[in-house]
């Protein structure tokens, strides 16, 4: 029990940290792009630039709308915020410590559908957006929150189809099981690269990235649904941004680059090599893959233009989900023909 407590204090601190330093990174890498230095002024290389923003942010003045419905836009960002970090609770971080005799499983929850979970917890995120959108009394931001709900149930069927592929091909909807399975670069991204594909793009979706950030479209919704935000409810909805990119990329890693599994794990356990050395080389493999990922949202982000409303819903309905089918009725005929 008190390994689990100290387990989800790790995990949350370290969620938050990578959270908080993305958005520097992402500064820094728009900066580069652009050919312009970033952040550079709070502490060095502009390091303290992202817990300066927090503070100003606390110390910024609270406003809540006269008219909005006070209730429901206090509690939308704590909400959204919440959903944010419940997706960590079933990620297998690694694999099992020996410490004096004594076995610690880097995972908070190893639960037999946690797939089923993670995409419960994805898609109750959008009741955030939906609340604070009609709570604001604003305009623009109710038809924020409509375009995310509209946004989020589009892309939310070509995702669980693609999803529904890889239990078929790998029979369990443990993700611990789905990383085990993936020893010795034995990767689902090898076997389902279509489905990969479309689980990444609807990840971008998901999160409201760059080119599908129509909830947050600046140029015909001001801030989109927390325009009536301020102080650190704004803080909350923009932190949760980066911790759903954090989660997204730590899902995709597990479902289909191997998790913390890596070229020559199997060697090192025949060579006699210490288990817990293993898991901690499977800890940074796993890291590295997130980091990648991670940095290929901000790169994304900073490179393709915004698609029209159309264009997103167009891609959603008439080219995802078909494809999604037809990847999920290849894969039933090959495990069919191949059992």
């Amino acid at each position: 029990m008190i390994e689990k407590i100290l387990l989800i204090i790790i995990v949350l601190a370290i969620t938050l940290l990578i959270a908080m330093y993305t958005t520097l990174a992402e500064r820094k890498i728009a900066g580069f792009m652009q050919d312009r230095i970033g952040p550079n002024r709070a502490g060095p290389y502009g390091l303290l630039q992202p817990i300066m923003d927090g503070i100003k942010l606390l110390t910024k003045e609270e406003i809540i709308p006269f008219y909005s419905n006070k209730i429901l836009f206090v509690i939308a960002p704590a909400l959204y915020m919440f959903l944010a970090l419940m997706n960590s609770a079933v990620i297998p971080w690694g694999g099992t410590l020996k410490i004096n005799n004594y076995l610690i499983k880097l995972q908070i929850s190893d639960i037999n559908i946690g797939i089923l979970y993670i995409f419960s917890i994805i898609s109750l995120n959008i009741y955030g957006i939906i609340l604070s959108g009609w709570s604001s009394n604003n305009k623009y931001s109710l038809l924020s929150s409509i375009r995310g709900a509209s946004q989020n149930i589009s892309y939310e069927i070509s995702m669980n189809i693609v999803l529904i592929t890889l239990i078929m091909s790998t029979n369990t909807m443990s993700i611990k099981e789905i990383v085990l399975q993936q020893n010795s670069l034995n990767w689902n991204i090898f076997y389902q690269p279509i489905g990969f594909l479309i689980f990444l793009i609807c990840s971008f979706a998901e999160t409201n990235r760059n080119p599908f950030d129509l909830v947050e479209c600046e140029t015909e919704l001001i801030a989109g649904f927390h325009t009536e935000y301020s102080s650190m409810k704004l803080g909350l909805f923009l932190f949760a941004e980066y911790i759903n990119i954090f989660i997204s990329s730590t899902v995709i890693s597990c479902l289909y680059l191997g998790g913390y599994n890596y070229f020559g794990m199997n060697l090192l356990h025949h060579l006699g090599v210490h288990n817990n050395i293993i898991v901690i080389i499977g800890i940074m493999s796993l890291f590295i893959k997130i980091f990648f990922l991670i940095f290929f949202f901000i790169w994304v982000r900073w490179t393709l233009p915004r698609f029209r409303y159309d264009q997103l819903i167009y891609l959603g309905w008439n080219i995802l989900i078909p494809l999604a089918m037809l990847n999920m009725i290849i894969t039933g005929g090959l495990i069919l023909f191949f059992k």
